[in-house]
This record gives structure tokens, sequence and C-alpha cells, in this order.
């Protein structure tokens, strides 16, 4: 098995495609690394994009893509539904072939080092990377956001790891290695963003539902409808039909239904095939049977 590290960063832009095109350039010059997937919330203003690659690749193009971000978007000017404290708000490293946890680890603190160093970025180190435990919840680091960062960033707790104690217009970043994780939206057929909050609560493990399951509600202006927008932290622990059926019934208390959901960037076959197993009710069935894994096999 070839070395291979997945990255995802998610950058402060989702309306602006010109930008989005030269940030993911910037990906895509760094020989060996291949871009697999990325997509623009304009919503959210957010692009989330996906690349693999061996280790020393992946780092260098997550620092390409960031230093560009970094000159082109300003988040004093940033709007958006979606959480975010800089131009490049997450980094996650993530084990995918002869790769370990500690080896995504080591990059995050290398690339975190290099960008506190050379784009005079602060970088808080998160999930399996955090050194310390209230910082490996991104939800912590994040807290205030942008705006309230630029202050909070001047208090000893809230100092970042790596980089200068205040913020530019490029904000801060994240950056972190973590298991695979499913972004996932379900959206509410209400305009009503409170219903989306109080769902969001009930399955969100910060508030009493599932372990690892984050959630938020959100208005989604472009459309006029609410969305429990979710991160599926751990989908082996809690599947994805779990988690919907769960939102949908949470719902049906408030009188609304639910209109669609949508995966945000690239999702494990196994977390859909255990989706086509409930729904279908199918018995005995394995992952060996779906014709393309027999294929690249």
């Amino acid at each position: 098995m070839p070395t291979l590290v997945e990255c995802v960063p998610n950058f402060s832009e989702g309306r602006r495609t010109e930008v989005i095109q030269q940030i993911i350039a910037q990906i895509r010059s760094v020989e060996g690394v291949k871009l697999l997937d990325y997509s623009a919330d304009e919503s959210h203003n957010r692009s989330v994009v996906t690349f693999i690659g061996e280790p020393e690749g992946v780092k260098e193009a997550a620092f390409r893509a960031a230093k560009k971000a970094a000159e082109l978007i300003n988040m004093e000017e940033h709007r958006g539904e979606h959480p975010r404290m800089g131009a490049t708000d997450v980094i996650p490293f993530i084990p995918i072939s002869d790769v370990t946890m500690e080896d995504c680890i080591r990059l995050a603190r290398e690339l975190g080092q290099r960008m506190g160093e050379e784009l005079n970025i602060p970088v808080y180190l998160y999930e399996e990377a955090a050194t310390r435990p209230e910082r490996k919840n991104l939800a912590n680091v994040r807290k205030g956001q942008y705006e309230g960062l630029k202050e909070a960033i001047k208090q000893h707790e809230r100092q970042p790891d790596y980089g200068p104690q205040e913020m530019g217009k490029a904000g801060a970043t994240a950056v972190g290695a973590r298991p695979p994780l499913i972004a996932y939206n379900i959206n509410l057929g209400t305009d009503d963003v409170n219903i989306a909050k109080k769902i969001a609560k009930a399955i969100r493990g910060s508030s009493g539902g599932f372990v690892s399951v984050k959630a938020l509600g959100v208005l989604l202006e472009d459309r006029n409808i609410a969305q429990v927008t979710i991160n599926m932290c751990n989908y082996k622990e809690v599947p994805l039909f779990r988690v919907f059926e769960l939102v949908k019934s949470e719902a049906a208390r408030y009188g609304v239904n639910v209109i669609g959901s949508e995966i945000v960037g690239l999702i494990p076959m196994e977390a859909l095939l255990e989706v086509a197993e409930f729904y279908l009710r199918l018995e005995g069935f394995r992952k060996e049977q779906v014709l393309e894994t027999r294929i690249t096999e």
C-alpha cells in the first residue's frame, strides 16, 4: 500500500469562484498531490477542499494554499453562516494508508510552526494534535469566532500554539490530526432557525446527544430555510442513518418535515453501505458485493 495522508482544509470563501480557484491551483502545483474534491457553499461562505498524497507533499500543499488564502481573503469583510476564525479556518490531517495518527500529529505541528513563523498567522493545534485537553474540541478553539478572538487572543489561556498573539486580516487557523469526518447537513421545511437550533442541541454530544456528533442550527438565507449542519466525528460509533432518523423525529415534534440533506466533501463508502443496509433491510450483505470494490481489488 502507498503511504497516503488526506488533508481537508476549509477556507472562508464560498462566493468568489476566482479566489477559490487560485487557492486550489496552489494545491495542484505540488507534485504527487492529488485533488480529490472541492465544494463551495454561498450561505456558509466556505469552501471545503480534499486532497491526498504522501505526507511531505500534502504538508507543502496545505502551506501553499494557506498562504494564498491569506493573500486573497480579508476576514474583516467576511460574513457567512458557518463559524470561522480565519481565511484558512481549519487544516486537518487524516491517516489513510501506511500512516499513523502520530505521523499526522507531527505534520500538524510542523505545518503550524511554519505558518506561524513564515505567514505570521496564529495557529491553534486541535483534535489529536492538541497540546491542551480543552483544545481537542474545535468549538472551544474557535469560541468567539474571528471577531471575538481578536481580543480574546490577548488572554493567556487563548494564546496560540504558534505565531503571534494578535490577529491580522487573515485571522487564525486551527491545524490538527483526526480520523475521517463526515460533514453532513439536513435541511428543514421551515425558515424558523430556532427549530434547527433546538434539534442541533438534541443531537450534539456537548448538550447530551451523541458524543461524537457536533451540530449547529443555521439559516440558509439564499433559500430561506433552516438547516442542521452536522459534523459526524466517528461514523462507526454513530452511523449516518441514526442521526438522520433522530433529526426527522425531532423535526416532527415541531410539525416540520425534513426536505433534504447533503454531504459536503467526501464520505467513506462504508458509511453509505450502513445506510443502505438499514433502509433496505439487507440481510447478510457484504462489502464485497459492491461492484466497484471487486473491480479495484
